[in-house]
């Protein structure tokens, strides 16, 4: 990680976010947060799969700019966005579902509720709806006015990160072990693709061999769902119950049966393993302390020019003058 990227980090994390707290929207938006739960009910209705790449989107929104809908704009001539960074091409998708919930909400309350909140509301929702926790978001956050690929590339954790490298990474964000652990169940939900896991399958290491923390029969099954000539693309799911949040994924991870490197890494690593094995117990000790997780990355910020988008995907000075 480059100094310029520590120093951003170290930015990042030093500015309070004071004017955040929960009903900020009751005077001027009253039904903000309905709005964006029913969108997200109908989304679930017509796929499933699409909740957990919306849940996930609030962290590789917050962690690259701060929370602040970065992640959600696209390319233009002058700009390379984030959607096409190595951590969000062909793993991020749905951004369709934002797009309808801002559109509902600017038909209720135009130009009001910025992007960077309906992420952390739809982050919120993806959870309660599939089975977790709900609770209170804080709102109150700006648009960015530009995004950088660059800064994703250079943030973001990779599926082949340990747990020493996450452990410093969330720390630079003022997270600490048991946010990074906690945070990591968001894989109770959704697929990933064979890409992801191949390195861990057939050379981890560099030793042209199988991780060795593999269960070996949960490793003969991935041997067959993602043999080396395979596609890719093919997607199998983190944890044994994909479509439900709960905390299957640490029962996975005890067990040998973690898909990605950067989770089962956890439960080997002895400052995360007792953390893991505590909420592979203990449902209700992972929602307390994922929700908490989710508060504090909730408030990263920067302090910088922003504005409340009319369209999620492009800054209002790059919109098309309508005249009437």
């Amino acid at each position: 990680m480059s100094p310029l990227v520590s120093l951003f980090l170290l930015h990042i994390v030093t500015v309070s976010a004071t004017q955040l707290h929960p009903g900020y929207y009751l005077g001027t938006c009253p039904k903000a947060e309905a709005i964006v739960r029913d969108v997200m009910k109908k989304a679930f209705t017509r796929d499933p799969r699409s909740l957990a790449s919306i849940m996930r989107f609030q962290f590789h929104d917050c962690f690259v700019n701060g929370c602040d809908a970065s992640l959600l704009l696209d390319d233009t001539p002058t700009m390379l966005g984030e959607k096409l960074s190595l951590s969000n091409i062909n793993s991020l998708r749905s951004y369709e579902v934002i797009d309808e919930a801002k559109a509902a909400l600017e038909k209720a309350c135009p130009g009001v509720v910025s992007c960077a909140d309906v992420i952390i509301m739809a982050s919120r929702d993806a959870v309660a709806l599939t089975g977790g926790p709900d609770w209170q978001v804080k709102l109150g956050r700006l648009d960015s006015l530009t995004a950088s690929q660059e800064a994703s590339d250079n943030v973001m954790p990779s599926p082949t990160s340990n747990a020493t490298f996450l452990i410093d990474l969330f720390g630079k964000f003022d997270l600490s072990v048991k946010d990074l652990v906690a945070l990591s169940g968001s894989h109770s939900i959704g697929k990933a693709r064979c890409f992801s896991v191949m390195s861990r399958l057939y050379n981890q290491s560099g030793t042209g061999r199988p991780d060795p923390a593999f269960e070996p029969k949960f490793r003969e099954k991935l041997n067959k769902l993602c043999p080396l000539d395979v596609d890719q693309n093919v997607t199998v799911g983190l944890d044994a119950s994909p479509v439900v949040f709960d905390n299957q994924y640490f029962k996975d991870l005890v067990s040998g049966k973690g898909f990605l490197n950067s989770d089962q890494t956890l439960y080997t690593f002895p400052q995360t393993r007792g953390l893991v094995k505590k909420f592979s117990i203990d449902q209700g000790v992972f929602f307390k302390a994922f929700v908490e997780g989710m508060l504090k990355m909730g408030d990263l910020k920067v302090d910088q020019p922003g504005e409340v988008r009319k369209n999620c995907r492009v800054v209002n000075s790059h919109l098309p003058n309508i005249v009437t």
